[in-house]
């Protein structure tokens, strides 16, 4: 099958999609997106967090065909311009990226967070978060990256947010 869909503001076709392909696989090896990773294949881990018409979803676990016509954003829609996002910057500033394989789901899931929730606390920090896992950083210097973000995006103008 054919899967029409809108990545990271652009009209992308998937061809010769089998029916249990997941969103995920059609990414990262049919459109050459490889920033989602693909982790545990169980939605377990959140390794492979896009936004499916703005809500965080684990690729993964969406079945491609669910995706057409769709508008999915992955980390590399963070930052559609080449230049790091505001939450991206915070992350490398904030040194909550170590071995980073899950840092792409991190930051779509921040990212999101900070859309719905401009000043989270730190509990809708940990709730906006806790589909994701990290192996390497005890996840406060994540915290740390997401009150950062938070705190840069309310010193933005309104037009310059990313």
């Amino acid at each position: 099958m054919r899967v029409r869909l809108t990545v990271n503001g652009r009209a992308r076709e998937a061809d010769d999609v089998w029916e249990g392909e997941s969103l995920l696989f059609v990414l990262r090896e049919r459109l050459g997106l490889p920033g989602s990773k693909n982790a545990c294949e169980q939605g377990e881990c959140g390794s492979c967090t896009v936004r499916l018409d703005g809500v965080p979803v684990c690729a993964c676990l969406v079945a491609a065909g669910q995706a057409e016509g769709r508008e999915v954003v992955t980390v590399e829609g963070l930052a559609p311009e080449g230049e790091l996002s505001t939450v991206q910057r915070a992350f490398v500033d904030a040194g909550a990226v170590q071995c980073g394989f899950c840092t792409p789901g991190l930051l779509v899931a921040a990212d999101e967070l900070l859309d719905r929730e401009p000043t989270p606390s730190d509990s809708d920090i940990r709730e906006a978060l806790s589909g994701n896992l990290c192996r390497c950083t005890g996840y406060e210097k994540i915290m740390d990256a997401v009150r950062l973000a938070a705190a840069r995006r309310s010193a933005e103008p309104e037009g310059d947010r990313a």
